[in-house]
């Protein structure tokens, strides 16, 4: 699943190619792709004529703004766009079609099918679902070390599946929870109350700084994931634990473990990031 450095910079991308342009159509070959509105006529219908203005990212999730509307697109697993000329043949999986007045297109497809697409009237889209109840912005200058205090200090949940919670922190995803808990010395099975007050700090800026690290790599691309322009991300070259199973941490030598914590494959050095179970005060 594309994590937020690749979706940041998937928006970069898409503003490169997109902005500027005006539908002319839509053409809808998965109608499941659209959870709003529901009706899919609607949807196309809403659509002719808008022109895209800019694309912005909340967590996971893209925000194309446009005149009236504002189209919220998840990716899920292996969805991707691309912008194609209209004579160009139309790919497998391709399940949405953005037709605009000057020839080109821009094309969804999804080989998994679990992408999502909702349009709101312009503004309405932080109100509702999906982006309501989405938490702190690991990359905007609201993410103080306070603010992420004060969301996980005195929770009792395992550190990792807390960082995986969209409701607390969003877009960090599961390869970079593994790197950031790597650079900050913490084990993934640690409670994230038995932190002290240096750790909490170390983490805070060990999650800001691999996923700028990362976003400036263009991302990673472990499996599938390519940016609007069919480029891959550079950034799995630099990991340190994710996917290096048996393989010697580059800090100490011991092999990096894998285990599965909360449904998710997590990735360790156990000598770099031991396991601290006793309380400590918070300064």
């Amino acid at each position: 699943m594309p994590e937020l450095p690749e979706v940041e910079t998937i928006r970069r991308t898409l503003n490169q190619l997109v902005v500027g342009k005006q539908i002319e159509q839509v053409s809808v070959h998965l109608p499941r792709i659209i959870q709003l509105p529901e009706e899919i006529e609607e949807f196309r219908l809403l659509l002719e004529g808008q022109r895209f203005h800019t694309v912005e990212r909340r967590g996971k999730f893209l925000r194309f703004l446009l005149d009236d509307f504002t189209l919220v697109s998840h990716l899920r697993m292996e969805g991707r766009y691309g912008l194609y000329d209209k004579l160009d043949p139309l790919e497998r999986h391709t399940h949405v079609v953005f037709h605009f007045t000057d020839g080109s297109e821009l094309r969804y497809k999804d080989v998994r099918q679990f992408g999502t697409m909702h349009l709101f009237p312009k503004g309405r889209e932080l109100e509702e679902k999906p982006l309501k109840k989405l938490g702190l912005e690991p990359l905007d200058e609201d993410f103080s070390l306070e603010a992420f205090k004060a969301k996980v200090a005195k929770r009792t949940t395992k550190i990792k599946p807390l960082l995986l919670n969209q409701e607390y922190i969003v877009g960090i995803g599961n390869i970079y929870v593994d790197e950031s808990l790597f650079l900050a010395g913490i084990h993934p099975e640690r409670e994230a109350n038995t932190l002290s007050a240096k750790e909490l700090a170390e983490l805070h800026q060990a999650i800001v700084s691999t996923l700028q690290d990362a976003v400036a790599a263009g991302g990673s691309s472990i499996k599938s994931y390519v940016n609007g322009q069919g480029e891959i991300g550079l950034f799995q070259h630099q990991l340190k634990t994710y996917g290096r199973k048996g393989e010697p941490c580059s800090v100490c030598g011991h092999a990096i473990e894998k285990t599965v914590l909360g449904g998710r494959g997590t990735h360790f050095c156990p000598n770099c990031q031991p396991l601290k179970r006793k309380r400590v005060r918070k300064a």
